[in-house]
This record gives C-alpha cells, structure tokens and sequence, in this order.
C-alpha cells in the first residue's frame, strides 16, 4: 500500500538532501566570501576529491564522505574555525566527541595525521595562489 513508507528511503533521501545542502554550502563563490572562507572550501574541496581514505573513531569513510562531513561540522560550528587553520585545529582533525585524531590513508598504504596533510594541502593552496598568473610575468 501506498502509506507503508520504506525507513531505509526516508532516511536516504535526507540524507540526499543533507548531503547537497552542505554541498551548496562550501561551493558558493558569492563575492563576500573571504580569503579564510575559500581556503576552508578548498580544503573540503581537497579532501573530497582527493582518494584517500579517512578514517574517524575507528571507522573507515572514503574520501566524499570525509568532505560531506567536514562541510557538516564547518556549518554547524563554524564560529571555531575563523580561519582555514583554526578549521584544520578545531574541526578537521579529530573527533569532536571522542577527541581522538583524524587518520588518512593515502595511496601508497601509509597513513598520517590529517592535521598534517590538510596543513600541506593548505601551503600548497597559498603557494599556488602567490604564484603570479598574468601573462606578462609568465613571459609572454
């Protein structure tokens, strides 16, 4: 009968639409958006497409669920992360409940904190962004 509602559907097509609000969320490129807060994109970004396997109290999540949930903890406290660091320190690299450490499992099988990679990622982004990109300093 048409009343008798699957849960498991439900409950997936919240989280569907969960997952695209926080989505919007981190890809807007409204003008008023500040350095901090492109970086902090970026590096959800970064980590969504990325490959790596993150792994968050003991459990494994690939790389597109370790950005939707970033870009959930971002949202929900971004007051703690004014800037991309503070993002990294406060939001990004440990469980804000168990307090425990962020892990990722890169490619090659090693595995490192994610404050580390997510601090290289992120001087590698400034690096990039200080490299000049007009054509005259390009030598054209």
């Amino acid at each position: 009968m048409w009343y008798k509602i699957n849960t498991r559907f439900v409950i997936y097509l919240l989280l569907c639409f969960l997952t695209l609000g926080a989505y919007a969320d981190t890809h807007s490129d409204t003008p008023t958006e500040s350095k901090d807060e492109r970086e902090v994109a970026y590096l959800i970004d970064f980590v969504g497409s990325s490959g790596a396997i993150f792994v968050r109290n003991g459990s494994e999540h690939n790389a597109q669920e370790a950005a939707d949930h970033l870009a959930m903890k971002y949202r929900r406290a971004g007051r703690y992360a004014k800037t991309a660091e503070d993002f990294i320190d406060n939001l990004a690299s440990k469980s804000s409940i168990t307090r425990k450490p962020y892990m990722i499992i890169l490619s090659d099988g090693s595995e490192i904190p994610s404050r580390d990679w997510l601090y290289g990622a992120l001087n590698d982004y400034r690096e990039q962004q200080a490299m000049p990109t007009s054509p005259d300093s390009m030598g054209y």
